[in-house]
């Protein structure tokens, strides 16, 4: 193996670790249940495989030459977040609430990685960190894409069968609804270092 064995603790830290894919995983589960919310959990996983090879291919050299480019994707980024922080703090918790919610589809939970921070810091570390010129870079791309596609999925799923257990506690609207818009504003707080990055920098 070409890659350092540090690369599996970083893998399991940093996806195993708070972050906007978690917390809305983890309110998925409490408002939607796991069967409802398994594509959101793939979208994630795979979603986020396809990113990091991507990006890890070459799409890098690309941000260097159109820093603008990159700039954009997180200023795209910072603002869809804010707008899921919202959607989910106003998430309906009455008895109808069921039918009025839906959860993240495979679809959107997959796109959304590529305006997610925190996905770009941990494919960014992890390409930078744990590779070597010595190598193929392809080759330990790819190494680095199946160790996350492996180990990344129960991480994920450990926050969303956290929000099912949740759901047994908070089965009163209005604690439902303080839930959510707790985790709405959790939301919010992982977007704080790119909002300090645009405005306060």
């Amino acid at each position: 193996m070409h890659l350092p064995p540090e690369i599996f603790l970083f893998v399991l830290s940093s996806s195993i670790t708070p972050g906007p894919n978690n917390v809305m995983i983890m309110t998925s589960g409490l408002n939607h249940g796991v069967r409802k919310s398994l594509p959101h959990l793939l979208g994630i996983n795979l979603g986020f495989t396809v990113m990091l090879l991507v990006v890890g291919m070459g799409l890098g050299t690309l941000f260097e030459t159109f820093p603008l480019l990159h700039t954009g994707i997180k200023l795209s980024g910072m603002l869809y977040l804010l707008y899921l922080a919202w959607k989910i703090a106003i998430t309906p918790t009455g008895p109808s609430a069921e039918k009025k919610a839906k959860p993240l589809t495979f679809f959107e939970a997959a796109i959304f990685q590529w305006l997610n921070p925190k996905a770009w810091v941990m494919i960014t570390g992890a390409v930078a960190t744990y590779t070597s010129q010595s190598f193929n870079i392809h080759i330990q791309v790819l190494m680095i894409a199946g160790i996350f596609l492996a180990l990344g999925p129960s991480c994920t799923a450990t926050w969303l069968f956290g929000g099912v257990t949740l759901k047994r506690f908070l089965s009163q609207p209005q604690y439902l609804k303080a839930f959510n818009v707790s985790m709405a504003l959790l939301l919010v707080l992982s977007v704080r270092p790119v909002i300090v990055e645009f405005f306060f920098s």
